[in-house]
């Protein structure tokens, strides 16, 4: 009878030493508030809305690993986005439109993994943005993320990730375009763009080692309107009618100093046309510092400032200040004020002047409308975390 114990008990002590070696974490987060901007729509009305995801888009998602011995791991993410004022799915209103993947991992050398994924640029670059930094969130964002630094999701992609090697860590991702015949991506025809597909590569490399922090990317999509999430328009420019490439380049730096943290960041995007379809691209300048200092552990406030530079097919130029003030009511939730101001000038090649649009999306408030070059937005929201 005693040995039926011993053998019933060491059985169940193996159960569960099996059962820790798998993890599966169920986590999200809804940011919601009240936003204003002075200038909107096509007569640059004031607006007053509830905005969701400012701070943070608003998800939730499932996450998990399995210990394969060796140091040898499974992951996987599935990640949903989300509207929270009407309940809607975000992401072209896909289940897992924010992240799904799947991949192995390996202690001391890194992960590769398979699925819809960030591209280097988001991961490396948005370390060193006023956006990233939750200054202002995604209002703060370059128009449209034009320059990939906070929503650029590659479908159909492997990606490698590297382990950390004494601060430095890097990686490299492919998105195919599983279309027969073209491997390289290629464009879509007729009113809707239908029935072409999209090629991406991304590279990035970062080191992180004490106060310093610096790092750079690269990203290459191939016929970008294929590429499900990736917007080219920037308010009221005159962007290239058939794009065959976006190619954008960043490199930022940041720097920690007790309570306060100091960032900058340079990116460059070019929008190429496709071959007959005429000469002259548009490339886009972004340049950007910022700063946060956290005056008690619950109290941050945040400044940055951020000098868009438009050439070739439109001329124009934007300058934007981002202002923050956040108050942490627990470590999972927090109350925020945002202010950002930005003002346009410049004409597309029509000779009409240029919108300023604040936020990395047309979905926030859109461009500043006909009867304005600048809009002043405020915000106050909560933000929740599980």
């Amino acid at each position: 009878m005693n040995k039926r114990i011993l053998v019933a008990a060491v059985l169940g002590s193996i159960g569960v030493a099996a059962h820790a070696q798998s993890s599966v974490t169920l986590y999200g987060l809804i940011d919601a508030g009240v936003s204003y901007v002075n200038h909107a729509g096509a007569n640059s009305k004031s607006l007053y809305k509830y905005d969701d995801g400012v701070a943070q888009g608003s998800r939730w998602g499932i996450k998990g690993s399995e210990d394969l011995g060796g140091g040898l791991k499974a992951i996987f993410t599935l990640e949903n986005g989300f509207n929270s004022g009407n309940g809607t799915l975000g992401q072209n209103s896909r289940e897992f439109g924010r992240q799904a993947f799947v991949g192995l991992a390996k202690d001391g050398m890194g992960s590769v993994t398979l699925g819809r994924q960030y591209s280097l640029s988001t991961d490396v670059l948005s370390n060193y943005t006023t956006g990233g930094n939750t200054v202002a969130g995604n209002y703060a964002y370059h128009i449209n993320d034009l320059d990939q630094l906070t929503s650029s999701r590659i479908d159909n992609s492997i990606k490698f990730q590297s382990a950390n090697f004494s601060g430095v860590t890097f990686g490299a991702l492919y998105g195919f375009s599983n279309q027969a015949g073209a491997f390289a991506g290629a464009q879509g025809t007729g009113a809707t763009n239908s029935g072409g597909s999209a090629r991406s590569y991304s590279f990035g490399v970062n080191y992180a080692a004490g106060p310093i922090g610096v790092g750079a990317a690269y990203t290459d999509i191939r016929f970008p309107s294929q590429q499900a999430g990736i917007t080219t328009s920037i308010s009221n420019a005159t962007v290239p009618a058939n794009i065959k490439e976006l190619r954008t380049f960043g490199v930022g730096a940041r720097y920690l100093m007790g309570p306060a943290a100091f960032w900058a960041l340079w990116t460059n995007t070019r929008l190429v046309q496709s071959p007959g379809t005429g000469s002259t691209n548009l490339v886009f300048d972004a340049y950007e510092a910022g700063a946060k200092y956290s005056f008690t552990p619950a109290l941050t406030a945040g400044l940055g400032y951020t000098y868009m530079h438009l050439a070739d097919l439109t001329s124009g130029h934007f300058n934007q200040v981002d202002l923050s003030l956040d108050y942490a009511l627990s470590k999972r939730t927090d109350v925020y004020v945002l202010g950002m101001y930005q003002d346009a000038s410049g004409t597309n090649a029509s000779g009409a002047p240029l919108q300023a649009q604040v936020g990395d999306s047309t979905s926030y408030f859109g461009p500043s409308g006909s009867n304005s070059q600048s809009q002043i937005a405020a915000r106050v929201g909560i933000r929740h975390k599980f």
